[in-house]
């Protein structure tokens, strides 16, 4: 206790203490009653125990005292009164000797044995201990014989104002959404006072805001924190340090004070739009760009956090709504714009889309501030690429009769640069497709000649590959497959199908069959083979033998003995 303090106390309550033991007022408290047991003896025992027992059992006799209160924390020079012990059994003289026991008795409280005056010795404190149980004794001061039966009785400690109000659980952290109407609650303190709550004002509280004004007020008995600006904008400050006080006395001056911390954080709500951040957006993208690559990215900015930000986007409108593409990015919280199918630069040099950003989490409360959405323009623009050449056609078909000269033009092929700035074509074959190199192409016009003669029996098909390269650029090339084609001509002779050897007996009869003949040929003529047989001439004239056509076969023929 400071020094101050305690002169302060000393000199308001001494003129108290000294008038509260003169006061004639007394209470007097009824002895506790006590039973004692006459055993037989000399006739001179009995006569001294019937004595005292009369003494013991007079009535009307009880103790008598002031009321027992010391004030906690004080002290002085000397050990301070606490009030003074007496029976009617003293008539003044000093027969009479007071005895005290119980709690502190003799460390706390000391008893003048004559006067029954009662003093503490010691500061007390009635947060460490509020009461005290004592026993007083009134005895004979020669004999030590007890006059009185033992009273119990109480010292109560008074309490003083000197613990100030204490918040254990602080400091606070409290959360309330944004924009929230007047009077909100936000959340409530408690401060504890070590005083006796039931003894005067000493803890009594009452709460006050010190600081956090003019955004909050407090209820001052039941320490309720509540909003007290309405629609308060987290945008514009997220986070508030509130101050607060505990003041016992029932918050008169002199009150002692505690102070605790708030801070009062604003949660977000979807108060605000997403809003570009540009109206218009150019992008440039090649026209050779891979399908999905991802061509330039929009971003609508909202003030607003957490599932209040996310926009989903969509392009709504455009010349390019078929072309491409929009996404949301969840991490970015922007929109991604793809490419869906294949551009052409020399078909169209540029697009214009319009493209929307909407709040996926729309809060009914603020719908009048107006649409939760945004628009803005995308400017895309196609980039020549330098293409390869294209062919004429995807796959070529020549055809050439086989007998046809060599170095003589089979066929063409034609390629041109799909490219504003046209490059001229050179044409080669892929020779891993003409390892006998058969075929030749003339590199400026694509004319496809004959190399080697063909032969249609040997190889009915060719098939090569015909390479465009832009002379500009030799890593532009294309590829075209060609089929050619070998047409028969007649150039092979018929051949019999086997060596033929006949036998005829000499008993054959005339128009007898003697063997059947056939003939085959390597070339392929549109309208089948039909071979025409004869003898020989040097045969032709003989009369035995005759050959005609068999009927039932078409090729075969019938040699018959026309001898009997």
């Amino acid at each position: 206790m400071p020094e101050r303090l305690a002169e302060t106390l000393v000199d308001l309550w001494t003129p108290l203490i000294i008038l509260w033991i003169t006061l004639p007022t007394c209470v007097y408290m009824a002895p506790m009653n006590q039973a004692y047991t006459l055993t037989t003896g000399s006739p001179l025992e009995l006569s001294r125990q019937s004595e005292e027992l009369r003494i013991l059992n007079r009535s009307k006799r009880g103790w008598v005292w002031n009321q027992m209160f010391v004030l906690e924390e004080f002290s002085g020079p000397e050990p301070i009164l606490v009030g003074r012990l007496h029976t009617d059994l003293d008539p003044g003289s000093k027969k009479i000797k007071y005895i005290l026991s119980g709690d502190g008795a003799g460390t706390i409280f000391q008893i003048n044995d004559i006067t029954g005056d009662i003093h503490a010795i010691k500061r007390l404190d009635r947060e460490e201990k509020a009461e005290y149980t004592l026993t007083a004794q009134a005895v004979d001061w020669e004999t030590n014989k007890p006059l009185e039966p033992p009273s119990e009785f109480i010292i109560k400690v008074q309490d003083i104002n000197d613990n100030a109000p204490e918040f254990l659980n602080g400091p606070y952290h409290a959360t309330v959404p944004e924009m929230s109407i007047l009077g909100t609650s936000v959340t409530n303190v408690t401060a504890t006072d070590a005083d006796d709550p039931v003894y005067g004002n000493s803890a009594k509280l009452v709460y006050s805001i010190l600081e956090g004004q003019p955004y909050f007020s407090i209820e001052p008995e039941t320490a309720i924190i509540k909003t007290a600006l309405p629609n308060m904008d987290r945008e514009a400050k997220e986070e508030y340090l509130v101050v607060i006080q505990a003041k016992d006395m029932g918050g008169h001056s002199g009150g002692l004070s505690g102070t605790t911390t708030l801070t009062v954080t604003l949660t977000d709500v979807n108060d605000n739009p997403p809003k570009f951040a540009q109206s218009l957006y150019h992008f440039s993208v090649p026209e050779d760009v891979v399908l999905g690559t991802a061509i330039g990215r929009v971003k609508a900015n909202d003030q607003d956090i957490g599932e209040n930000a996310q926009s989903s986007y969509d392009i709504i409108d455009g010349d390019g709504t078929g072309l491409f593409e929009i996404t949301s990015d969840a991490q970015a919280q922007d929109g991604v714009i793809r490419l869906r199918k294949p551009l052409d630069f020399e078909t169209k040099k540029s697009y214009t889309l319009k493209v929307e950003a909407a709040n996926i989490h729309i809060d009914p409360r603020f719908s009048g501030r107006g649409p939760f959405k945004d628009t803005a323009t995308v400017k895309i623009v196609v980039e020549d690429a330098d293409e390869p050449p294209v062919f004429s056609s995807p796959t070529y078909l020549l055809e050439v009769h086989e007998n046809a000269a060599l170095n003589s033009v089979i066929g063409q092929v034609t390629a041109r640069d799909p490219d504003i700035t046209s490059s001229p074509i050179r044409f080669s074959i892929d020779r891993h497709t003409d390892l006998e190199r058969q075929f030749n192409i003339n590199a400026d016009d694509g004319k496809i000649t004959l190399a080697t003669p063909l032969d249609r029996e040997l190889s009915v098909w060719h098939n090569i590959t015909i390479i465009a390269t832009e002379i500009r650029n030799h890593s532009q090339i294309s590829r075209v497959p060609v089929a050619i084609k070998v047409l028969d001509v007649n150039d092979n002779a018929p051949e019999f199908a086997a060596e033929y050897e006949a036998f005829l007996c000499e008993n054959g009869k005339p128009g007898q069959v003697i063997q059947t003949v056939s003939a085959m040929d390597k070339d392929d003529p549109k309208n089948g083979h039909y071979f025409l047989y004869s003898l020989l001439p040097e045969m032709v004239n003989n009369p035995n033998f005759t050959i005609k056509k068999n009927e039932g076969l078409k090729e075969d023929w019938l040699l018959q003995n026309n001898s009997g």
